[in-house]
């Protein structure tokens, strides 16, 4: 019997059924109400748990110093103000870094993406010597973290040469560093933040692509590039649009490679990230004081919980403009080894 016919039925049918059935029925509907109000415990819980700090930092950017301190008020401020907002949006210099940012962000994720799926293509479809070896070259680019290699980008990308001929020339390295040349010619070799990670999604998704599609191509008469671009690209679109999010994401709030590379520009993630040190200096300039004003520790919590705040919206309104293609990706993405 189906659950839509059990739901349908009546509570004389159900009693006479379940009886015919020697209770059945009745432990298999206390079955699916359990099973049902366990997933929804599980599920309000994991929300909660996300939900909860954002929705206290947005209670508390929204409240006066005096609700802070006030015992009685807990959520819902006595007065709403938007001070802190203005504070925090000058005091990170939020126009210039978001700007910068947002550049940064677009540009290097629209490459990692580019070069990772031409990547993941290639160890989905085709077979190539030490292919093993270098998706387990691929494998230790996700499981490193990139704090292990500091020293050495950094030595790489301050005295930079092509097999020493610059060097040859004039007598000197390229420095490379306050420029985004590196964060290009990291992704562009697929070592760049999270790359790794990219690789093995689109890898994945293109091998559950079937290759009959592949195949019908080449009978057409298209060649291997051509199969990709018109035929395996817009299959793909999904998983391209989620490793795209994540790209974006991550470079939005990198704080590690932008200090490395690009420490002399302004940045959301770096102003963010000394913004509690910084604030009162900001205010007392602002005041025409010359010195720093000294803040309570619980005011600067609130001016911080607004700049994260600030930092966050725009990615929160991406997803919700890109969450379909970013829930289809992942639903349809399986491991296949």
């Amino acid at each position: 019997m189906s659950k839509s016919k059990a739901a349908k039925m009546s509570w004389s049918e159900f009693r006479v059924r379940n009886k015919n059935s020697g209770g059945y029925l009745l432990r298999r509907k206390l079955m699916d109400v359990g099973v049902s109000f366990a997933r929804f415990i599980l599920l309000f819980g994991m929300c909660f748990m996300i939900l909860q700090p954002i929705l206290e930092k947005i209670s508390v950017s929204l409240m006066s110093l005096d609700d802070v301190y006030n015992p009685v008020v807990i959520s819902i401020p006595t007065r709403v103000i938007t001070d802190n907002y203005v504070t925090a949006f000058g005091g990170m210099r939020y126009s210039q870094g978001f700007v910068n940012t947002l550049i940064i962000s677009i540009t290097v994720a629209i490459v990692q993406v580019a070069m990772c799926t031409l990547v993941g293509y290639g160890f989905a479809r085709f077979e190539f010597p030490f292919k093993k070896f270098w998706f387990a070259c691929v494998m230790v680019v996700i499981l490193v973290p990139p704090q292990t290699i500091s020293t050495s980008l950094f030595l790489h990308f301050r005295f930079f040469d092509i097999l020493g001929i610059h060097k040859l020339l004039t007598g000197e390295t390229i420095n490379l560093r306050n420029s985004v040349l590196p964060y290009f010619l990291m992704s562009l070799g697929c070592t760049g933040l999270k790359n790794g990670l990219y690789i093995f999604l689109i890898r994945q998704f293109f091998r559950n692509i079937p290759g009959d599609l592949e195949e019908a191509a080449y009978v057409d008469g298209l060649g291997t590039f051509k199969t990709f671009v018109r035929i395996m690209l817009p299959e793909a679109k999904p998983i391209i649009t989620s490793c795209f999010l994540f790209a974006f994401v991550w470079q939005w709030t990198d704080v590690f490679y932008t200090r490395m590379f690009l420490g002399g520009k302004i940045f959301l993630s770096t102003s963010l990230s000394g913004f509690a040190d910084g604030i009162g200096s900001y205010l007392g300039n602002a005041m025409g004081l010359g010195a720093p004003i000294q803040l309570s520790p619980a005011q600067t919590n609130q001016l911080l919980s607004t700049a994260i705040l600030l930092v966050i919206a725009p990615l929160i309104v991406l997803y919700l403009f890109a969450q379909r293609a970013f829930v289809e990706s992942i639903s349809s993405t399986g491991i296949k080894m």
